[in-house]
């Protein structure tokens, strides 16, 4: 990879619904080099997918909670069922294993406590859980910033 490849990753964090047009033009290719380009980073992996950004609260989900999960569970097996059961959750955005005093990390958006009071229903019937921490966002400061590169 080098500085255009980096330059077309930029642009396209800001705003994928530019044209191939549009990307030639901010990095300085032509449409087929750029289109080639674009081609290999996708093929190598590099740009995952493409997407729009929602504003979660204007679609009634307006609640932000990042649940911490604690366990004693640390099989396979147990790790297989528990990924499984979470991945299946749409509310659950990000999921995340972590190293320290927890093991894992979830953020979850609803519409209200009873949204999540489902949810964290659903997630404890399905697998040993030892410790459950729920912290409630008040404010959304920066959310789904682009990576820097």
């Amino acid at each position: 990879m080098d500085h255009i490849d980096f330059a077309l990753l930029r642009a396209l964090q800001n705003d994928a619904s530019l044209s191939q047009r549009e990307l030639a033009e901010i990095v300085g290719l032509s449409q087929n080099a750029c289109w080639r380009r674009l081609h290999a980073l996708r093929e190598s992996g590099v740009i995952k997918n493409q997407t729009i950004k929602l504003d979660a609260k204007m679609i009634g989900l307006g609640l932000t909670i990042f649940v911490l999960i604690k366990t004693r569970q640390h099989s396979k097996d147990w790790q297989k069922k528990f990924r499984e059961s979470v991945i299946t959750i749409p509310n659950v955005i990000d999921f995340h294993r972590l190293a320290g005093d927890y093991d894992y990390l979830l953020k979850i958006i609803v519409a209200d406590m009873n949204d999540f009071d489902k949810i964290y229903q659903t997630m404890i019937s399905k697998v040993e859980i030892d410790t459950v921490t729920s912290y409630i966002s008040m404010e959304e400061i920066e959310n789904n910033r682009n990576i820097p590169i």
